[in-house]
């Protein structure tokens, strides 16, 4: 070999290197080179004024801010200790899209995706179903018998101690506890806002969407105190090891869904039928809600637990739903919320909560329901901090909040647990607002 092969071999070799360095860094999931080409083909886009809302595009495009927005919220200090990421990734984006900061093309396309997927219930069902089916069966059986005595203490706890504060700062007993403390936990806004806002209008006669307007802001600032509540938690458990189990939500559970080495070795097609069990699941979940009324993701939860029970489903497509968790958890989580921001998280009706009254009392009904779990769900043999988490969800907005916390406390786990605080617990309090309200 002559002196100039060796020279270009080097140089092969030297370039080589340094590009899969490159390739090695990343921002969020996404390696920095690829990064860059995403970037620059949306510039492109943009300039073209033609931006496609093809599921391929919206991916990179969801991808790219969304992780942009993560890694921007991980480096905030403070901020980073109470859910930093979850917090910019959502709300961010809400706040450029209302001082119309991002081009309009860019908004009407994730828009117009995220209308014609619904993909948010894609991931609510992998999470779920991959995580139900990825657990232990004692596991789900006393989970699930647990968590009700401290969800349903801390609401009661939490509507008092919310009503009284209210009265003490001057917003009336009514208002506070209708209007302010009843919207923080009754289930967000598709499953608990806009219901409780229609049974208001047919009792006291006045518009819906007025009604809708007034506990809209609420459910909003509830959300995001729930967000840092669990950021906080999740800061808490780092310090003091023994008050967490580290996303497992009672000592019997035996931690499987936190260990890689099932999951590693599930092959593909048990990879893709364990995602297509969660999509059936999901489906059946729609006809349960037709025939019963039942919310479609609890119904889906329910039969996915079934299914669980009855060793309906082989330990090689558990080790898939497994890895099915996993890739939704890992991959989808930012890109989503950051989707949930542009479309759905409107930020004015997040400033409209943010009076001092308001906000005193948001805080102190969220803290309190957050509270009461932690040491009740303690009390009947829960982790501390889980049982706090889970108890928190109970005032997210539905399961757009259930996400943003888990995420925000880095326990997307306990989604099963959490979805059943959120829709179960929320159509419980519409219903005794509604009877309350009736009977005044």
């Amino acid at each position: 070999m002559d002196a100039s092969s060796i020279r270009d071999k080097s140089f092969c070799l030297r370039w080589q290197a340094i590009w899969w360095q490159l390739m090695d860094k990343s921002i969020g999931i996404v390696p920095l080179p690829i990064y860059c080409i995403i970037v620059a083909c949306l510039g492109a886009l943009l300039a073209w004024h033609k931006i496609p809302n093809d599921i391929s595009v919206m991916i990179a495009i969801l991808t790219a801010f969304g992780f942009t927005c993560a890694e921007l919220g991980a480096r905030i200090p403070v901020l980073r200790q109470i859910g930093g990421p979850v917090i910019v990734t959502t709300f961010l984006p809400s706040c450029l899209v209302y001082y119309q900061l991002l081009p309009n093309q860019l908004v009407s396309s994730i828009n117009d995706f995220w209308q014609t997927t619904n993909i948010l219930y894609l991931f609510i069902a992998s999470v779920v179903v991959g995580s139900i089916l990825g657990m232990h069966r004692l596991t789900i059986l006393r989970g699930f018998a647990k968590i009700f005595i401290p969800l349903a203490v801390g609401s009661v706890a939490a509507a008092i101690v919310g009503t009284l504060t209210g009265m003490a700062l001057g917003l009336g007993a009514h208002h506070t506890f209708f209007y302010i403390v009843i919207p923080i936990m009754a289930g967000g806004i598709g499953e608990g806002a806009v219901p409780l806002s229609l049974g208001y209008a047919d009792i006291m006669n006045l518009p819906q969407k007025q009604l809708f307007a007034q506990i809209l802001p609420a459910v909003m600032l509830g959300n995001l105190t729930a967000i840092i509540c669990a950021g906080l938690l999740n800061q808490l458990g780092k310090h003091y090891t023994h008050l967490t189990g580290n996303g497992r939500l009672h000592t019997d559970d035996d931690g499987l869904l936190l260990k890689t080495d099932n999951a590693a070795a599930a092959p593909v097609e048990s990879i893709a039928a364990a995602g297509l069990i969660s999509i059936t699941l999901y489906i059946l979940g729609i006809l349960a809600h037709k025939l019963i009324g039942l919310p479609a993701p609890v119904s889906m939860l329910f039969l996915a637990v079934l299914a669980k029970l009855t060793y309906a489903v082989s330990p090689k497509l558990e080790d898939g739903a497994r890895t099915v968790y996993r890739f939704f958890s890992t991959a989808v989580t930012y890109p989503l919320l950051f989707a949930i921001g542009i479309t759905i998280t409107p930020w004015n009706d997040l400033l409209a909560a943010f009076h001092l009254a308001n906000i005193v009392t948001i805080v102190a009904t969220v803290l309190t329901l957050t509270t009461v779990g932690f040491f009740v769900g303690r009390w009947v043999g829960l982790y501390p901090i889980e049982g706090a988490i889970i108890n928190a969800c109970h005032s997210g907005m539905g399961g757009i909040g259930d996400l943003a916390i888990l995420t925000s406390s880095n326990r997307l786990q306990l989604m099963p647990f959490a979805q059943i605080a959120t829709r179960l617990g929320g159509a419980l309090t519409i219903t005794v607002a509604i009877i309350l309200l009736g009977s005044i």
